[in-house]
């Protein structure tokens, strides 16, 4: 895969995530004063960190030949793209007597991160076309 469309590829990820991350605040603001609700997170960047961190790994590895699917799979690179953002359920913090853990200033706060990040992202995304369009018109 060459680099332009590694870099596409991860950046719409990272809005995709970014989108996921903003339906979940809103839903932590929304159920901020239910009783016993639990506050939902949503976890991408460190999967995509450990992914990467395995390809560097994998290249310097010994690399074993598997005969059979069942083998156990050793020092194989887990792939990018194979990662997808998952909401944790933060269910060990208790911070209102209700049972409730959502602080609704700390999730505005998120709110606003999520929105900036998506933006600069799609930012990002906007130059590498542009430097696409650049070069066609050479």
């Amino acid at each position: 895969m060459n680099t332009f469309s590694r870099a596409v590829d991860l950046l719409h990820r990272g809005m995709d995530a970014d989108t996921l991350r903003y339906q979940v605040s809103a839903n932590n603001m929304a159920n901020s004063e239910v009783p016993n609700f639990k506050r939902t997170t949503v976890n991408f960047e460190s999967e995509l960190k450990r992914a990467f961190e395995s390809e560097e790994a994998a290249k310097d590895g010994f690399q074993l030949t598997r005969t059979d699917d069942r083998h156990i799979a050793l020092n194989e690179p887990y792939d990018y793209r194979e990662v997808q953002p998952r909401r944790v359920l933060d269910y060990t913090t208790t911070s209102k007597a209700n049972g409730n853990n959502v602080d609704a200033e700390a999730e505005a706060m998120l709110v606003l991160q999520t929105q900036m990040q998506y933006k600069l992202l799609s930012q990002l995304s906007n130059f590498e076309f542009s430097q696409v369009n650049t070069a066609m018109k050479k």
